[in-house]
């Protein structure tokens, strides 16, 4: 580091040296910067007489016409100059030279407040070794575990949910090849956050369906992991995340994760080349967009990637919205309320996926109709209860509706 402030001082101190020096003989002849050039000019045409006289290309004649011509202009180029008043030195002078100082030393400040003063450089092969180092050094799911708080059961639990979870719980332990109780009981662990018993009870799951778990049974195992290590991604979960993807390439969730782990470990570029796509392939209303739209400009910038951030429409139908532009306010109003209404009884009587509701959330909303709104976030959360990644979206769509969280 003191070879480079040398390096620094002395670059700086060369710089300032020209510009004073430039500067001193500009204001010191001022004249001679102005009348040069002609003269200059004037020896180059006399001189470019003799070459066409040499040449035979000008005729002896007319090459002394053309060299009095120009040897007059340099006459007058001359009187011009000694008619003007002799060079002083200007008051100004003293005033540029501190501003190129204080310019100098302002970007020795400015380089102190935003640059990394003391930071020694970082090459590509040592960022990457320094990922590698911290990828094989993750703690385990059990350490990681053991250094989150203890799950405390919420106080306003329903008793008698309480007393179903406290017998399901016990029937287990003697009955571990259950695989429904096991599916029911990670369900429920997991909607009251406690992710550890959760995540014990999806690993029997998996264990029990062996080669025929699905991938919503994997992702959902990899959910409760992250959530149970506070947000890592430890090697046991990264396995999981492997196998999801085998079984699903397109996988939401496996791709989300995997993005997330390489940001933990130092590699945004990694990072980025999973969000991205996932972002612009998946729905809006997916429940991992919003923690990628948090993140992903961080992300792209820490990768050294110019991106930005696309702009998305929500509402019951954008394309059909659009297509209704030449309708009245009154007209248009009424088809949104009509094509909502219809989205609501469909779901309402026949169900549908967490999309669906989530359009039926927000559309609610923006048609400011918050008692409906919040009637179909209840009926939304009852049906895809014990699903974390849904109830993760519909908590999000109620939030943009304006609903209490």
């Amino acid at each position: 580091m003191i070879g480079f402030w040398i390096s620094a001082a002395a670059m700086i101190l060369m710089v300032a040296v020209v510009l004073l020096q430039a500067l001193r003989q500009a204001h010191a002849h001022p004249q001679t910067a102005m009348a040069s050039p002609d003269l200059d000019v004037y020896r180059d045409q006399l001189a470019e007489v003799d070459r066409d006289l040499s040449r035979g290309t000008l005729s002896p004649a007319e090459g002394d016409r053309v060299r009095l011509e120009v040897q007059r202009r340099m006459l007058e180029a001359d009187r011009a100059l000694s008619a003007q008043r002799p060079a002083t030195p200007s008051r100004l002078l003293p005033v540029a030279a501190a501003m190129i100082v204080l310019a100098l030393a302002g970007s020795v400040g400015i380089y102190w407040q935003l640059g990394v003063p003391g930071y020694p450089d970082l090459p590509l092969s040592q960022r990457l070794a320094n990922a590698d180092a911290t990828y094989k050094s993750r703690p385990s799911q059990i350490i990681a575990e053991a250094r989150q708080p203890a799950f405390m059961q919420p106080a306003d639990l329903d008793p008698e949910l309480a007393k179903m979870l406290d017998k399901l719980r016990a029937a287990l332990t003697s009955r571990s090849e259950d695989l429904q109780g096991h599916v029911l009981l990670a369900q429920n662990e997991a909607s009251l956050g406690n992710f550890v018993a959760a995540r014990k009870a999806q690993e029997t799951v998996i264990r029990l369906r062996g080669a025929a778990a699905s991938a919503e049974d994997l992702s959902f195992l990899a959910y409760v992991m992250v959530r149970a290590a506070g947000g890592l991604v430890t090697p046991e979960a990264e396995k999981v995340l492997i196998r999801l993807l085998q079984t699903d390439p397109a996988n939401g969730w496996g791709r989300f994760y995997s993005g997330l782990m390489f940001a933990e470990i130092g590699r945004p570029d990694r990072t980025f080349a999973l969000w991205e796509p996932l972002l612009r392939e998946t729905p809006a209303d997916s429940p991992w967009t919003a923690p990628i739209r948090g993140q992903i400009a961080d992300v792209a910038a820490a990768a050294g990637i110019n991106y930005t951030l696309p702009d998305t429409t929500t509402g019951p139908d954008a394309a059909a919205v659009a297509a209704a532009s030449a309708m009245t306010g009154a007209d248009r109003t009424a088809m949104i309320k009509t094509m909502v209404a219809g989205l609501e009884e469909r779901l309402n009587t026949a169900g549908g996926t967490v999309e669906e509701w989530v359009k039926l959330i927000t559309s609610l909303g923006v048609l400011q109709e918050t008692e409906r709104a919040k009637t179909a976030s209840a009926a939304a959360n009852r049906v895809f209860v014990g699903q974390p990644g849904a109830l993760a979206a519909l908590k999000a769509a109620a939030v943009q509706a304006g609903l209490d969280p």
